[in-house]
């Protein structure tokens, strides 16, 4: 299904979370950087190399997948367990017991049109840091429990919508330091237009990311890994979890709590993030299958995006020391050399998701996050949706910015750079209508 955006529909009330400021977005759009970490970064087609993707409906042992009932007893287990080997790391199984205390229940907000609900979750029976705070709006006049998006942040719930009787939120700074949300750097979002959502008839729901673990090497030590970690470990094993998984596991307990809200249909839980919190969303989706619809904003390279593309960010780029190595296993850095020996590449990620809806939003300019390569993921994942009777992008033809495809598999670029635009937002509210929304 295509879906052409008239930008003159757009209802101008709606304000979005945007990744950078328009003036770091122009730059990054208009100026992709062309070495980072000291390694040079391709933008030319031409030069992006020749490759062969892993086929996801292959098994380890040569069989062929050619029925659902393969895929879920044999083949989605083990590019599961390659992903967690290679690239994202094993997580911890999930908590017995959650722990969560409501301080906040169904109080009246945004001019009587939502019922707000604030929660704090620990994630063990045993500590009571780390901890995180998750902020919850159902519309006023619901009768039924209704499905919900939730929006994994990087701001604290405080600043991420307007609203002065969500609880004061921290976040850490650029000095390592938790301080009260709004200081330290000064506002660089609009908050999100939570009563657009509401008025689709779905629930809106917000965690800021800090609050599972700090996103800084060394994070790990103040976060929910340090939580998890053993005494007297030295060396992390090579598929020890990074900050990607850790965040994806936090996402997790919130959908737990959600199935205790009897506000909640927690059969229909979107999850939604922009940038590392796109890859998030998508390894929490992939791990996760009570996760009905995923939404990767700008996901890009390890998350959305074809790592044997050479173009635009790479496996070296992105898991240089510098830079950001903790947020994946450990084993996974040893793939920028070589990254065609990797068992596993961004359709297969896609795959994970099979059967549920997940929707790719890029921008045409943001060529360091490679949309053409998250397009090309999207076209690659689609012989497992269809295995499973869903549809995937149905076409191998990009489309221009401002087409949406709504299939099972969704792709909408936006006319900008990296982040979530206002040209995005009717594009996911009609995806998740379409997708989670049941018929009365």
């Amino acid at each position: 299904m295509l879906h052409k955006i008239d930008m003159k529909k757009i209802l101008p009330a709606i304000t979005v979370c945007v990744l950078f400021s328009a003036k770091a977005q122009s730059q990054i759009a208009d100026f992709p950087p062309d070495t980072v970490a000291g390694i040079p970064a391709n933008y030319i087609e031409a030069k992006v190399g020749e490759y062969t993707l892993p086929d996801p409906l292959k098994c380890a042992d040569g069989q062929i997948v050619a029925d659902a009932e393969v895929w879920s007893s044999k083949r989605r287990d083990e590019i599961l367990a390659l992903f967690e080997q290679h690239q994202f790391g094993k997580s911890p199984q999930a908590p017995k017991n959650l722990r969560f205390e409501v301080f906040d229940r169904e109080s009246a907000a945004f001019d009587g049109k939502a019922k707000r609900t604030q929660a704090t979750i620990y994630f063990t029976n045993d500590a009571d840091e780390p901890k995180m705070d998750v902020l919850m709006y159902v519309p006023a006049e619901a009768k039924k429990p209704v499905p919900m998006l939730l929006y994994i942040s990087f701001r604290a719930n405080s600043v991420t919508v307007d609203d002065p009787g969500v609880k004061q939120g921290f976040i850490w700074n650029r000095e390592r330091k938790k301080v009260p949300a709004g200081e330290g750097g000064g506002r660089r979002f609009a908050p999100l237009n939570v009563p657009a959502v509401l008025e689709r008839g779905f629930g809106f729901a917000t965690a800021y990311y800090g609050d599972i673990e700090p996103d800084f090497d060394g994070g790990a030590e103040y976060g929910l890994r340090g939580l998890f970690a053993k005494k007297g470990t030295q060396q992390p094993e090579p598929d020890a979890w990074g900050a990607i998984a850790a965040w994806s596991w936090g996402l997790s307990r919130a959908l737990d709590y959600f199935e205790k809200d009897e506000k909640v249909d927690a059969s229909r839980v979107a999850i939604m993030g922009v940038s590392r919190l796109g890859k998030t969303v998508l390894w929490a989706g992939a791990l996760d299958q009570r996760f009905a619809l995923v939404i990767p904003v700008c996901s890009g390279e390890s998350g959305a995006a074809l790592s044997r593309r050479n173009y635009g960010e790479n496996i070296a780029h992105i898991t240089a020391p510098t830079r950001f190595d903790y947020w994946f296993a450990p084993r996974y850095q040893q793939y920028g050399d070589d990254v065609n020996s990797l068992p596993v590449d961004a359709h297969m990620l896609l795959s994970l998701i099979a059967p549920r809806p997940v929707l790719l939003i890029t921008g045409n300019t943001d060529k360091w996050s490679d949309p053409y390569g998250e397009f090309l993921a999207a076209v690659a994942a689609g012989p497992v949706y269809e295995l499973l009777g869903k549809q995937g992008l149905s076409t191998e033809g990009m489309p221009p910015a401002g087409d949406a495809i709504l299939n099972d598999i969704g792709f909408f670029m936006h006319d900008g750079g990296h982040g979530m635009l206002p040209a995005d937002w009717p594009v996911i509210l009609d995806f998740l209508q379409q997708h989670l929304q049941k018929e009365e």
